[in-house]
């Protein structure tokens, strides 16, 4: 209210008017809408005759109340609001806002129940949800299926190669001191003799393996050369009398004093594939293989100089070994039909001359299939062979219980170690055996089709080609289905001289295998540092409080 100004003194604040309370006489109330009052429908402002509060809404009811009393009206001012709200609220439900929760209270809630939240990778993207167990493929499907996506992944010729070589190897240790007891014996050696030196080559021949494994492929084709030049050059010597040392009539050995003795011939195999492989990949880099001549000269003289230097020390079958491997090499090069059958019809023609002129080859051909001893006993070990393998059964009489090793069957610990392997671990050991070299005859197959360098291919495919054939010839002959030659099983057989090589040789396919893009990475991958690096968890750092 204004201030009013006496006669005599400073202005006075204007009495307030008398309102409802003790005392005073009751305030007459205004007809609802009347003049003067801003009735409830009004809005707040100009303008709005539709709006409508609890604000408005409550100054109504206050209106038309006095001192606790209902006025008149009341129930119709109740209606208005009621349909004027009714007017104005939407026909559905509200939508609940993005995230919210439904009914009841929930520290974790989901909008809706069948839609799931998608993992996010670290690097941005949507991560593919994971199939269910209990959908795709099931009971020998699945089986098959997850042995083919584990059969197809990088390292697996890696771990083929190194697993099954080492299982061949370490089998062939136990199997050289079962078979070699009683030869030992007979020698008034102790019975551990033949095994003491096998051991020791398996160690030498597992250091050489570790360093062809790390050596680059640019090494390997650096040493083809001076290896081929000292291989030709020991096969040289053996011929030399007083140098040369005959075994079982045939001088292909170097005695080096004490128990040991070195065989060059074996050492030849390995020379001729690696000079091989790198001649053939430097004539493939410059386009000259589809010329016969760039084919043929100078590798087939070579081959032929190793075969001759052998065949004067009267080793037949490591001369077939060679002539397999001088075959397989022709043959990843692409050597035409033609030029293919004219060199083995020649080496062929060769070979069966040279049997021809030895009445001891001519036996030992004609003991294929044998089940008799012959009229002179010519035939003994083949059928002796066959005696081993026939005893042994299912699961064989045990380690170290063979009859044949007795005196029965010549040569138990080295050409026919398979029999006596027969015959104390029976048709489950065997079985064993030809599944590890199958495994690593595929591992090595695997690794020369799958790389790009021509000269892993052509080493690759010749390793392979050795060992393949070196098992096929050893193992048929005990079987009785090829003609006996007198080569040792690799990796199984007793003998320095072939473990030394054929395990440089099962190096380099292993770092032949490593060479492979995907396996670089695959193993890149499993090195500590790095599988460490790659597993930590990157977790922001909280306060001590923070829970």
């Amino acid at each position: 209210m204004p201030a009013t100004e006496g006669p005599s003194g400073p202005a006075q604040p204007a009495p307030a008017p008398p309102t409802g309370g003790a005392g005073s006489p009751p305030s007459s109330p205004r007809p609802f809408g009347a003049p003067g009052r801003p009735g409830p429908l009004s809005g707040h402002g100009a303008g709005s005759p539709d709006h409508v509060t609890p604000r408005s809404a409550a100054g109504a009811f206050r209106a038309v109340a006095g001192d606790g009393e209902p006025a008149p009206g009341l129930v119709d001012v109740v209606r208005a609001v009621r349909g004027r709200l009714a007017a104005l609220a939407p026909a559905g439900p509200l939508p609940a806002p993005a995230g919210a929760a439904g009914p009841g209270i929930a520290l974790r809630s989901r909008v809706g129940a069948d839609v799931r939240r998608t993992p996010r990778v670290r690097g941005g993207g949507a991560r593919t949800p994971r199939t269910p167990r209990g959908d795709g493929p099931r009971g020998p499907r699945r089986l098959y299926e997850q042995a083919r996506r584990a059969w197809d992944r990088p390292l697996t010729a890696y771990y083929l190669i190194l697993g099954s070589s080492l299982l061949i190897t370490v089998l062939g240790l136990v199997m050289v001191y079962s078979a070699s007891m009683i030869q030992a014996l007979e020698y008034s050696l102790p019975a551990s003799y033949f095994f003491q030196k096998q051991f020791v080559a398996a160690v030498i021949g597992t250091v050489l393996l570790l360093v062809a494994s790390r050596m680059p492929v640019k090494l390997h084709r650096a040493l083809s050369y001076p290896l081929l030049v000292i291989t030709v050059f020991l096969m040289v010597l053996v011929q030399v009398p007083g140098i040369g040392h005959a075994v079982n009539g045939n001088q292909n050995w170097i005695y080096l004093g004490g128990p040991f003795q070195l065989q060059p011939s074996e050492f030849g195999k390995l020379a001729l594939i690696l000079w091989g492989a790198d001649l053939l990949a430097r004539k493939q880099d410059r386009r000259l293989l589809t010329q016969w001549k760039h084919l043929l000269v100078p590798l087939v003289p070579v081959a032929f100089l190793l075969l001759g230097l052998i065949m004067l020390g009267g080793d037949m079958g490591t001369a077939i070994i060679l002539t397999a491997i001088l075959f397989g090499l022709l043959w990843l090069a692409g050597a035409p039909t033609r030029l293919f059958a004219g060199v083995l019809g020649i080496a062929g023609f060769v070979g069966l001359l040279l049997i021809r002129t030895n009445e001891n080859r001519m036996s030992r051909l004609s003991c294929i299939g044998a089940i008799d001893l012959g009229p002179e006993g010519e035939c003994w070990q083949a059928v002796h062979g066959i005696y081993a393998l026939a005893s042994g059964g299912w699961f064989g009489s045990g380690l170290g219980a063979s009859v044949e090793k007795w005196g029965q069957l010549p040569e138990p610990h080295t050409d026919f170690i398979f029999a006596i392997a027969g015959e104390e671990l029976g048709l489950a050991g065997t079985l064993s055996v030809l599944a590890l070299f199958a495994a690593l005859g595929y591992a090595g197959i695997r690794v020369a089709g799958r790389t790009e360098d021509p000269f892993v291919r052509y080493a690759a495919g010749g390793v392979t080609t050795w060992i393949t054939a070196q098992a096929v010839v050893n193992i048929g002959a005990v079987l009785g289905l090829l003609p006996i030659a007198g080569v040792p099983l690799p990796l199984f057989s007793y003998g320095g001289s072939a473990l030394l090589p054929t395990m440089f040789a099962v190096g380099l396919l292993i770092a032949f295998a490593r060479e492979d893009p995907a396996a670089k990475a695959a193993l890149a991958v499993r090195r500590p540092g790095v599988r460490w690096k790659t597993m930590r968890r990157r977790v922001k750092k909280r306060p001590s409080g923070e829970r």
